[in-house]
C-alpha cells in the first residue's frame, strides 16, 4: 500500500520520467552483469584462466569515470534527457560489439568501451529522476532507483540459470555470446524516452540562469569546481568504499558458489535470484526509512549489519542456507546503496548536479575496479583457490569504512532544488542590474 501511494503521489509526467530511468539504470546492469555470470564460459572459450577474464570486469570499471564525465557535461550543456538517450543507445551498441568479439582482446576492448557508456547512464539518470521528483519524496525513489542495478543483476542471473544450460551453440554464437546479443535490447528505451519523458524542471531553471549569464557561465562554474574540491574529495573517498563493499560481494560470488560449493549454473542462477530479492528489498526499503531518520544514520546502520551475514553467505553446506545468507546479505549492503543517490545528489552542488554524483561514483569504480581480479588472486594465493574467506574480509572492510566515512559527511536532506534555482537566479539578476 506505502508503495502505491508513493507513486500516486507523482504527477504521470514525474511516474514515465522515474520509470524510464529505472530501466536505464537496469538494463545498464543487466548488460554488466551478463559478464560476471559467464565468467567461467568465456575464460573456457578463450582458453584462459577465471582471474585472467576478470580482466574485463576491470576495464569496464576503470573507463567508467571517462563516461561519466562526458556525458555529465553533455547533461548540462544539452539536457539530461537527451544525454541519456544517446547513452543507452551507445551501452547497447558496444554490449552487442561484445558478443562478435573474434578475440580476447578485441572483447577487452569491447568491454572497455562499453564501461565509458555505462559511466555515463547512472549520474545523468539519477539527476533527471531525483530532480523530477519531489524533495520529500526523494529518499524512497532513491532506493527504488538504485535497486535497479539490482534488478539488472536478477535479470542477469534469472537469464543465466533458465536460458544458459540450454544453448549449445558452437563457433561464434556459443551460450554467452548469444547472451550478450540479448544484452543489446535496451536500445529499444531509448524510443520510449523520445515520446514519453520530459526534461528535468532544475536543468531547466539552470539552462535560464546560464542564457542569462551568456558566456560568464563558463568562467563562474569552473571557479565554483575549485571551491567545491573539498566535497568532490569526500564523495570520491565515499564512492570508493561503497563500489570495494557492493562490487567485493556480488561481482565474484557466482563463481564462489561454483568453485567453492561446487554447485551447477541453475542453483547458482537460484542462490543469486533470492539474494537480488534481498538487496531490492532493502534498498527500498532502507531509502524510504531515510527520510525519517537521516540519510547518515540509515547508510551506517545498515552497512554494519551485512557483518553477522557472513557465515551464511559464504560459509553454509546447503543451497537454502546460501540463498538464505545471500538475501540477507544484500539487504543489508544494498540497503545502504539506496541511500546513495538522493544521498550524493543532495551533497552535490547544484551547477554540477549532473557531473559530480556520476564522476564520483565512477572514480570510486576506478580505484576499486581491480577488486575483482585481487580477491581471485589473493585467494588462489592463501587458500589454493577458494574465494569465502577473502570475501568475507572484504565485507568487514567495507562496512567499517563506510561506516566511518559516512559518519564524517553532512546530512542535506529535503532541500528543495528547484526553489534553490529560482533564488540563484533571483539573486544574480538583481546583482547584474546592481
Amino acid at each position: 500500500m506505502g508503495f502505491r501511494a508513493e507513486f500516486r503521489s507523482l504527477t504521470s509526467t514525474q511516474r514515465s520520467t522515474f520509470a524510464a530511468c529505472f530501466m536505464g539504470w537496469t538494463l545498464d546492469a543487466f548488460d554488466f552483469f551478463l559478464l560476471t555470470v559467464c565468467l567461467k564460459a568465456i575464460a573456457a572459450e578463450f582458453h584462459v584462466g577465471i582471474p585472467k577474464i576478470a580482466e574485463a570486469i576491470f576495464w569496464t570499471l576503470v573507463m567508467r569515470p571517462l563516461g561519466a564525465l562526458i556525458f555529465g557535461v553533455l547533461a548540462e550543456r544539452y539536457g539530461r534527457r537527451p544525454t541519456l538517450i544517446v547513452n543507452i543507445i551507445s551501452f547497447s551498441i558496444f554490449e552487442l560489439a561484445s558478443a562478435f568479439a573474434p578475440t580476447l582482446q578485441v572483447f577487452m576492448i569491447c568491454r572497455a568501451l562499453f564501461g565509458i557508456a555505462m559511466g555515463g547512464e547512472w549520474g545523468v539518470g539519477a539527476a533527471l529522476a531525483l530532480e523530477s521528483m519531489p524533495a520529500g519524496r526523494r529518499g524512497f525513489f532513491s532506493g527504488l532507483l538504485q535497486e535497479g542495478y539490482v534488478v539488472g543483476n536478477l535479470l542477469a542471473a534469472a537469464l543465466y540459470g533458465t536460458l544458459f544450460p540450454h544453448l549449445h551453440g558452437t563457433g561464434m554464437m556459443t551460450g554467452w555470446r548469444v547472451m550478450f546479443m540479448i544484452g543489446a535490447l535496451p536500445a529499444l528505451l531509448a524510443f520510449y524516452m523520445q515520446f514519453k519523458v520530459e526534461e528535468s524542471p532544475t536543468w531547466l531553471e539552470a539552462a535560464q540562469r546560464r542564457r542569462s549569464e551568456g558566456k560568464k557561465s563558463v568562467r563562474i562554474e569552473l571557479r565554483q569546481i575549485v571551491q567545491y574540491l573539498p566535497t568532490f574529495l569526500f564523495l570520491v573517498a565515499l564512492m570508493t568504499a561503497f563500489n570495494s563493499f557492493s562490487h567485493g560481494t556480488q561481482d565474484l560470488y557466482p563463481t564462489l558458489l561454483e568453485k567453492d560449493h561446487g554447485l551447477d549454473p541453475s542453483r547458482v542462477g537460484f542462490i543469486v535470484v533470492v539474494s537480488n530479492i534481498g538487496a531490492m528489498l532493502g534498498g527500498i526499503t532502507c531509502g524510504a526509512l531515510s527520510e525519517k531518520f537521516g540519510r547518515k544514520r540509515m547508510i551506517i546502520i545498515a552497512a554494519l549489519a551485512s557483518i553477522p551475514m557472513i557465515p551464511l553467505w559464504a560459509w553454509s553446506h546447503t543451497v537454502p542456507l546460501l540463498a538464505l545468507g545471500g538475501f540477507l546479505m544484500q539487504f543489508a549492503v544494498q540497503g545502504a546503496f539506496g541511500v546513495i543517490p538522493a544521498h550524493l545528489n543532495e551533497l552535490s552542488p547544484s551547477p554540477v548536479r549532473a557531473v559530480f554524483p556520476g564522476f564520483t561514483y565512477q572514480l570510486g569504480n576506478l580505484i576499486s575496479s581491480r577488486n575483482g581480479v585481487f580477491q581471485a588472486k589473493l585467494a588462489q594465493y592463501f587458500s589454493g583457490g577458494p574465494l569465502n574467506l577473502v570475501m568475507s574480509w572484504t565485507v568487514v572492510i567495507g562496512a567499517f569504512a563506510i561506516a566511518i566515512i559516512t559518519g564524517l559527511g553532512r546530512e542535506a536532506r529535503g532541500e528543495d532544488w528547484t526553489r534553490m534555482e529560482q533564488s540563484s537566479l533571483a539573486s544574480e539578476t538583481t546583482t547584474n542590474r546592481r
